[in-house]
């Protein structure tokens, strides 16, 4: 993928940071944007780590080229000159719509309020994951879409799930993620005529710096790097019949096991179902 360039956004932590290494594994030219650019400032996030900073030392073994961007996606006219600064280099192949600070303060006080009904929902949740998730993933894909065309094929990806069609234990989640899977598949009728693909992508359980802190609550057995994601939309880019995928929403174990693609460690983690999540 030396000839690929991708856009991740929210890659300072977490599965956006993982999608970026993967990237640059294969040898693309990811830019990579987040709110966090030190170490120290990190500190003082929510989620206790994870910047651009960092990043970029993970980055310095590996083939592909890096170039981060801070870039805070609840202001419209940051994103914009992110892809507007991308767009100067000519080309642009590969948008991952990832930013999302809906994890954010999950716990307030001694309470995990995460699964209060949703008239018991701090408001501040919907402005994180439907004023800032949904309308970033918007706003990035809208000032990309030129690029992409341009560019004479082109992937846009938005990091959903399984909330997005069936009940998850948060309705604001639930409705954040319903809007990425028709988002992409909107996308996707308008982009069609162009030979630019637009798809709604479920992780699995990841292990981020988040689940890793609290792990003796999860169950890691079929677990994901936050890399493994990654390693799927570079399978995806490779396929010739990408088009036939375009506007819906996929497993990305399910895509890895048909496309022969494991885990960092060898691992070939099992799709979850419908079934698994309800």
């Amino acid at each position: 993928m030396k000839d690929v360039v991708a856009l991740v956004t929210g890659a300072s932590r977490g599965v956006g940071r993982g999608i970026a290494l993967a990237l640059l594994a294969e040898g693309a030219t990811v830019h990579a944007t987040g709110r966090t650019m030190t170490e120290a400032e990190a500190q003082k996030h929510p989620q206790g780590g994870g910047s651009l900073e960092g990043l970029i030392q993970d980055a310095a073994s590996l083939p592909g080229r890096l170039f981060v961007h801070r870039c805070d996606h609840a202001v419209d006219a940051q994103t914009e000159e992110v892809i507007s600064d991308v767009g100067r280099g000519g080309r642009l192949d590969i948008l991952v719509n990832n930013a999302w600070p809906g994890y954010e303060h999950m716990v307030e006080g001694q309470e995990f309020t995460w699964g209060r009904p949703f008239w018991q929902q701090p408001i501040r949740r919907w402005d994180a994951m439907i004023d800032v998730g949904v309308r970033a993933a918007f706003i990035a894909s809208r000032a990309a879409a030129p690029i992409l065309i341009g560019s004479g094929r082109g992937l846009i990806v938005n990091i959903s799930f399984w909330a997005a069609e069936l009940y998850n234990g948060n309705a604001i989640y639930g409705i954040s993620k319903a809007a990425a899977n028709k988002m992409a598949a909107d996308f996707a009728h308008d982009l069609r005529p162009h030979n630019v693909a637009a798809l709604a992508l479920y992780p699995g359980l990841v292990r981020t710096e988040a689940v890793l802190r609290a792990a003796e609550f999860f169950d890691l057995s079929n677990s994901e790097s936050p890399q493994f994601i990654g390693r799927t939309i570079a399978g995806l880019w490779r396929d010739r019949d990408l088009m036939a995928k375009s506007g819906q929403a996929h497993v990305a174990a399910q895509l890895a096991l048909d496309y022969g693609i494991s885990d960092i460690d060898g691992s070939r983690p099992r799709p979850l179902t419908r079934k698994e999540i309800s």
